[in-house]
């Protein structure tokens, strides 16, 4: 799913978005079970701002992903980093237990 992006309407004005997924799954690479968790993806925009449907639709290509907890905060990062180029971002996962192990992943990109 190609995430899509629109001219932020405030450039000028340094402001925080926030975007949080409490639904999100993937797929246990090692059990084939799925994980659940919340995403949230907290970035201050440059010229541009993600599209929520994009994003909603992106998510779900992790449904049935074997994946890391670490390599699935990452993956985000990276690809909505690659869409519009915030001045900074940061995305949590935060698991739902498994075997009485609660996981928070943070994973933050600054602009140089």
């Amino acid at each position: 799913m190609e995430l899509e992006t629109f001219p932020n309407p405030r450039p000028e004005r340094p402001y925080t978005i926030t975007h949080i997924n409490p639904e999100f799954t993937s797929v246990c690479p090692k059990t084939g079970l799925p994980d659940f968790g919340t995403i949230t993806v907290k970035y201050i925009p440059g010229a541009t701002c993600i599209e929520l449907k994009a994003l909603k639709y992106y998510y779900l290509d992790f449904r049935n992903r074997g994946i890391f907890y670490e390599a699935v905060t990452n993956a985000i990062l990276d690809d909505l980093v690659a869409a519009c180029d915030p001045v900074e971002m940061t995305v949590t996962a935060e698991w739902k237990a498994r075997g009485g192990i609660h996981s928070v992943i943070e994973a933050t990109y600054r602009r140089p």
